[in-house]
């Protein structure tokens, strides 16, 4: 972690104890239940970066880093953008290969294989985030050893060798952007796959310290203010007595100022300037500031067409705002379109469906909620954990709609053995005695 952040939250005193007062904070972010103390970090990278062809403006090349301007890069980010990750995967191994000496070229690799794991895992459902039940809901995820071992090398590759170039140039401001970034897209990975909240916040806040190195160096940098912007934001949003004690150790938040941070990130930047505008919209759907985010999320849709999850998160946010009929029809939307020969790549069914049974049977639409629940956990790629999720809730429908013996036999689905077990007492319980909505 940077040394000035844990000078500031370690004060004076021994070595024992400065670390006695870190880790009380630490402890402090994990006891409190307050999602951002995970979720922070995890929206440090949450969401695939732009391709520089794509962003809205000119940028002067020593505002970036300059692999960010290449070609072959743009070319692996629209296979990205299609959530096509495996020709991305190729075309960002032949750009590490032509530039070994580059970290940002292994950072694309790195983000690569996180976003599709967490892809394939049904993690990129940003609705499993937008309420404080990701922190009490804790899912088993099944990584492959392989998979792990992947992303920890590439993590290692790229701390070690900006750690090696800032030894020389401490105020080398790629490098110390290529770091935090790292860390920032490790931090989302074990925060989402793992629920590791205490490491996920220091890495996250280990992002923040790298970015406002590249700020002070260079405040032009767009692609640095993301992450500030996200601190402010989060560190703002925290439990009075959190931020008390914070402030007391140096570290402040305005949720204003870290909007408006993460709207110049979004104008500004080029390798963060989709996941600002993500971010930003995230956070304004967290303060229920529904019609502000479907705004931002709206041209994320538009300027996107064919990503799955961009169009899937306006139907979302339609439900969010309260405009259930209409996203009925944006859910149904969006299965259409998955059924159109190569519109989407890979698109996950399951997380459509699952909303729009969720929204209709917010409208008592009971019997079509059932069928939405059933087609979300029949999906073939569907996790387990959401499969399981699926037919908790379908049991639950068909309760309210008086079908025990088909509830029954819902629940039971969910009591398998092996896999995710997180519903497992629900269903029980509900097998006990039938579910009744209270």
């Amino acid at each position: 972690m940077n040394g000035g952040f844990l000078h500031r939250l370690g004060g004076t005193g021994t070595n024992q104890e400065v670390r006695l007062r870190q880790a009380t904070w630490f402890g402090a972010l994990g006891s409190c239940k307050h999602w951002f103390c995970g979720v922070l970090a995890v929206l440090v990278a949450v969401l695939p970066v732009v391709t520089p062809a794509q962003a809205s403006h000119g940028v002067a090349q020593n505002h970036t880093v300059a692999l960010n301007l290449d070609p072959e890069v743009r070319q692996g980010f629209d296979h990205f953008y299609n959530l096509d990750y495996d020709n991305a995967y190729r075309i960002f191994t032949h750009v590490a290969q032509e530039h070994p000496g580059d970290p940002m070229a292994w950072n694309y690799l790195l983000f690569t294989v996180i976003f599709r794991e967490l892809y394939h895992q049904d993690l990129l459902d940003t609705t499993y985030y937008a309420h404080n039940s990701f922190l009490a809901t804790k899912r088993d995820v099944t990584v492959l050893p392989a998979t792990r071992q992947e992303i920890e090398n590439l993590t290692n590759k790229v701390v070690g060798m900006t750690d090696d170039t800032l030894k020389k140039n401490p105020n080398d401001k790629d490098a110390l952007f290529e770091r935090g970034y790292a860390k920032g897209m490790h931090a989302a990975f074990v925060v989402l796959a793992d629920h590791a909240f205490a490491m996920g916040a220091r890495q996250g806040y280990a992002a923040r310290n790298d970015s406002e190195a590249v700020l002070k160096l260079d405040p032009q940098y767009g692609d640095a203010y993301m992450a500030v912007g996200i601190q402010q934001f989060a560190v703002a949003s925290l439990p009075g007595w959190v931020r008390m004690i914070v402030g007391f150790m140096g570290v402040g938040g305005n949720r204003e100022k870290g909007l408006q941070m993460l709207r110049y990130g979004a104008a500004h930047g080029v390798a963060t300037t989709v996941e600002s505008r993500t971010a930003l919209g995230l956070f304004l759907r967290h303060d229920g500031r529904y019609a502000d985010a479907l705004v931002v999320e709206k041209s994320l849709a538009a300027d996107f067409p064919h990503d799955y999850l961009f169009q899937l998160e306006v139907a979302n946010l339609t439900k969010d705002e309260g405009h259930g009929l209409e996203a009925i029809a944006a859910y149904k939307q969006v299965i259409a379109d998955a059924q159109k020969p190569g519109y989407f790549v890979d698109a996950r069914l399951q997380m459509a469906w699952f909303g729009l049974a969720d929204t209709e049977r917010g409208y008592n639409q009971l019997k079509d909620a059932a069928y939405g629940y059933e087609q979300a956990a029949t999906q073939p790629n569907c996790s387990d954990w959401l499969r399981k999720r699926a037919w908790l809730y379908a049991g639950e429908t068909e309760d309210l709609l008086h079908d025990r013996q088909k509830a029954i036999a819902d629940y039971q689905q969910v009591l398998k053995p092996g896999g995710d077990q997180s519903q497992a007492s629900v269903a029980r319980a509900h097998i006990e005695k039938p579910y009744t909505g209270k």
